[in-house]
């Protein structure tokens, strides 16, 4: 490795150390993640300390462009910043899908004013964005998609609707799929938009689950006007757009693996806690399991780290984010199985008066890694993609 990148390294130790509190160096709870949006919140000085002096360093968006906000470091410094908060456990600084998925797409087909009108806001945590592509009869196959987006002078009017939308409710902007084009094959009359959540006609509807947390919603478009520079890339020709911040997205939701994120139960803790000593075959069968299941949670994290890497580097990466997507999703929903075997009944608690807090919490958790199997794709869909994009088999007669 060359002195050059081990002194960026030294030096990015050495400004997280001095600017990371030893409070932002923790697990991060649920009720403490930081959204960025126009109506931030902070549960705590040190959050907003460390929010200001990560977003002032430009490291919200760190291998972005300096000019659109982003921190200006090339691939491999990227990578150094990344592995260095890692090592010190840093929560990250805030959550923003925008960064996340939309920006990328931006980078690569939005024009340059909106570039710099949408990019530096998302870069500083200014907005807050939601994601609308799936509908009620467009899931799986998401080109049968029906909201429609109509000409009228310099607007598109967006009619239809839009469901499973993650904090829809609390969102600022969202990324939308709509047709343009009804005449033409569905994947061919698809656009994508940006539009203010807060223009007249939107009505954003939460959604229960069994698991007693949802940041779905169903949003609601009557008459929703969008100005025509909202269009990102050509008309009629968002489909091309979709597939890339899909690629994104299945990159971002990886990133729910790290455990400061709130999908995080620490398995081999739990394990210590709940089965000491296995005596039993039985035992010794479900800690076998519970090892396993770590095992697998370590080479995932290690190939998670090599697709960054090869993202990083503009390599092909494709394939392993659909592969990768898979695995954590089913990963996840293994993980939380062994977690209520190890704890029995008091991993299903619905009430604090006669469990704790986090066997509650451990309680919808587990229902809720239901979802993730479905959530950014299926799974079957992606064993689909990967039978076809990654595999190379005909499809079906």
């Amino acid at each position: 490795m060359s002195s050059t990148i081990e002194q960026f390294r030294e030096e990015t130790r050495a400004w997280l150390e001095a600017n990371c509190p030893a409070s932002m160096r923790t697990p991060m709870p649920e009720d403490e993640l930081i959204w960025g949006g126009r109506e931030i919140q902070f549960k705590s000085d040190d959050q907003r300390l460390w929010f200001e002096r990560m977003r002032d360093k430009g490291w919200f968006a760190p291998d972005w462009p300096t000019e659109y906000g982003g921190g200006g470091l090339d691939p491999e410094q990227a990578a150094v910043l990344s592995s260095e908060m890692r090592r010190l456990g840093c929560r990250p600084p805030q959550i923003n899908l925008g960064i996340w998925m939309l920006g990328p797409v931006l980078l690569e087909f939005g024009s340059e004013e909106q570039k710099r009108e949408l990019l530096p806001p998302m870069a500083r945590g200014e907005t807050r964005w939601c994601q609308g592509f799936s509908e009620p009869n467009a899931g799986s196959d998401l080109a049968s998609l029906r909201t429609s987006a109509r000409e009228d002078g310099d607007d598109f009017v967006v009619n239809g609707t839009k469901i499973w939308t993650s904090y829809g409710n609390k969102s600022d902007w969202m990324y939308a799929l709509v047709r343009t084009g009804p005449q033409q094959p569905k994947h061919a009359g698809i656009s994508l938009l940006v539009l203010d959540m807060k223009s007249p006609g939107v009505t954003a509807t939460p959604i229960d689950l069994i698991s007693g947390k949802s940041s779905f919603c169903q949003v609601f478009f009557d008459e929703v006007r969008v100005p025509k520079r909202n269009l990102i890339g050509p008309l009629n020709g968002g489909w091309t757009l979709a597939k890339a911040l899909l690629q994104h997205e299945r990159k971002a939701m990886s990133k729910f693996s790290e455990s400061a994120l709130p999908t995080h139960f620490d398995l081999a803790a739990h394990l210590h806690e709940y089965l000491p000593e296995p005596a039993s075959t039985g035992e010794i069968a479900l800690h076998q399991r519970a090892v396993a299941c770590l095992m697998d949670e370590h080479a995932f994290r290690l190939t998670n780290r090599r697709m960054l890497e090869g993202m990083r580097a503009r390599e092909d990466m494709s394939g392993v984010m659909a592969i990768s997507k898979l695995v954590h999703s089913e990963q996840e929903r293994d993980k939380f199985e062994i977690l209520l075997d190890l704890m029995g009944h008091r991993g299903l608690g619905f009430s604090t008066q006669a469990h704790r807090e986090r066997e509650v919490a451990m309680t919808g958790a587990w229902l809720a890694s239901f979802a993730q199997t479905i959530a950014g794709g299926s799974s079957e869909v992606q064993l689909n993609v990967i039978a076809k994009r990654v595999l190379g088999l005909p499809d079906s007669k």
